[in-house]
């Protein structure tokens, strides 16, 4: 019996992004479903293009891309981080831009992101794909403008697969975003 309640309590005492019921395939618009159907093709461009970027920032990117992946279930994402996006494709062929604030919160059904420092925002919220894999559905907002609710159209809603390096390190990959480049990466660090 007592190891039956530490084991309980163990498993309240983490917050997973959310329940894998579905729930993301009832909210995620069609065009967002396109962007993840197309991504390993959309990442694979902008890493090409990536590669006439500046040599240090190409480093760069490669050793990130390079850790391993880690499981999402045994570590809680909830508290302050540190978070820098990096601009993949497009316009330039690769933007690494400074640190930058985002919270995570747990607000009963699984992991919330805030970004709120920065010029470009995001506000969304997590769901299960996988074990080391989950799906970020957000809305895109500007300095202090209240974020509008997911859905509101293309130039707002934000997809991305989120993946976990270490207790200390994960990132977002956004593929085909409305703004600037081919992928966004958000990386997030403690």
């Amino acid at each position: 019996m007592t190891r039956r309640l530490l084991l309980a309590l163990c498993l309240i005492g983490f917050a997973p992004p959310a329940h894998a019921d579905g729930e993301v395939q009832k909210l995620i618009t069609a065009a967002d479903k396109a962007r993840l159907d197309k991504y390993g093709e959309t990442r694979k461009a902008a890493l090409e293009e990536a590669k006439a970027g500046d040599p240090a920032e190409v480093r760069e990117i490669d050793a990130l891309l390079a850790k391993p992946l880690v499981a999402f279930s045994d570590k809680d994402l909830t508290g302050n981080w540190k978070c820098r996006t990096i601009k993949v494709g497009g316009i330039s062929p690769l933007v690494i831009y400074g640190w930058f604030k985002c919270k995570v919160s747990d607000d009963g059904s699984g992991w919330r992101l805030q970004k709120i420092s920065g010029s470009q925002r995001t506000t969304g919220r997590f769901f299960d794909d996988g074990e080391k894999r989950a799906i970020y559905l957000g809305s895109f907002s500007v300095n202090d403008d209240k974020a509008k609710p997911y859905g509101s159209g293309p130039e707002i809603d934000q997809v991305g697969y989120a993946f976990r390096n270490s207790a200390t390190e994960w990132r977002i990959e956004f593929p085909a975003p409305y703004y600037e480049s081919k992928l966004d990466i958000v990386e997030f660090k403690r």
